[in-house]
């Protein structure tokens, strides 16, 4: 039986309740604990009143010693040079797309410690650029610069601890792009200990490319203009909008010499190298159990693809730093004007 919105009002009471009598919070902790927030965490705990409460109390305690309203954009000036980190833009039901480009070489010169920072003033600000009813965010971490596959898991899984500890029921989606070979087996692995994995996807932009027919590829340094391949073509606005540089538009979909049209099914059967092509239809899974696990999991392969197709746009779309600090500008101005209401009080 599903909670009701009295039974809910009720249950958000009773965990200010426990806190309050913990240890009275503070008017910056007040501000925090909002019912929204409350419901979170309730939500995250299967409406506990009592782990909820000693789930929020441990992130009032992280965010104090983090000094999360207290993280500003100097700290990470050449992250934000380099665009490692940024909030992208907003999908089309408002939530904020983070995109995180680390490359390998950075844990060489960087403590974890700064990179988690890096990693909470980025959710911070993603936050604070939300709508009022919006309440997750997506984060797109494009693992094509390491090289190394544990190197890459160790900071992949440390992201999603830190979210699922103190930003619950916040992540919408997160997509690795394109991570090291061996991550797959490395994944498998740590998978069923993270408590975020379930909502964590592998995306290789090769085999997206190849399902959806046109490059997700991160944007090319090129002139604006169009190009073509025998498989896609694409157009590039001369009017740059900054909201959408990049206009796509595919071409109509190439034949065969046989006149067939040529899909992600049947390309390869095209080749001189390849067996005929196959209908889906004409095959018995129940006596070819390895071509049923095959289309099973080209199915999976596809249904992944699916759901970042939204976000490609936001992947390709070129960094600007201006953009970026102008959102931060507007966090810090709300975040200095909550500390000085507080100071006043």
């Amino acid at each position: 039986m599903g909670f009701g919105r009295e039974d809910n009002h009720t249950a958000v009471q009773s965990v200010l309740q426990l806190l309050n009598k913990q240890s009275p919070l503070s008017l910056e902790q007040e501000k925090f604990c909002n019912t929204a927030c409350v419901e979170r965490f309730l939500k995250a705990k299967g409406q506990s009143v009592k782990k909820a409460a000693k789930h929020l109390r441990n992130c009032l305690s992280w965010r104090d010693s983090f000094a999360t309203d207290h993280l500003v954009a100097d700290e990470f000036s050449h992250e934000l040079a380099e665009g490692m980190a940024y909030v992208a833009g907003h999908d089309h039901e408002l939530k904020p797309v983070m995109i995180f480009r680390i490359r390998q070489d950075y844990q060489k010169f960087h403590s974890q410690k700064l990179f988690n920072r890096l990693l909470v003033f980025t959710l911070e600000v993603a936050i604070q650029t939300m709508a009022k009813d919006v309440e997750q965010f997506v984060i797109l971490f494009d693992a094509s610069l390491f090289r190394s596959a544990s190197g890459f898991m160790n900071m992949l899984v440390g992201s999603l601890k830190i979210i699922g500890d103190y930003y619950p029921r916040r992540l919408h989606k997160a997509f690795v792009i394109d991570p090291p070979s061996l991550f797959s087996y490395f994944w498998k692995g740590v998978r069923a200990f993270v408590e975020l994995s379930g909502i964590t996807i592998t995306v290789s932009t090769a085999k997206w490319e190849e399902s959806l027919g046109f490059d997700a590829s991160p944007p090319p340094s090129r002139r604006l203009g169009s190009s073509s391949s025998s498989r896609f073509s694409f157009t590039v606005s001369h009017h740059l909008d900054l909201q959408k540089p990049w206009y796509l538009s595919l071409s109509s979909e190439p034949k065969s010499s046989a006149g067939r049209r040529i899909s992600h099914l049947n390309a390869r059967s095209l080749s001189f190298a390849s067996t005929p092509a196959i209908s889906p239809g004409s095959l018995s899974f129940a006596s070819t159990p390895m071509l049923s696990s095959l289309f099973l999991r080209r199915g999976r392969a596809e249904r992944s693809s699916e759901s970042f197709a939204p976000f490609v746009r936001f992947y390709r779309r070129p960094y600007c730093e201006i953009i970026y600090r102008s959102k931060i500008i507007r966090r810090s101005q709300h975040v200095s004007h909550s500390q000085r209401f507080s100071s006043q009080i």
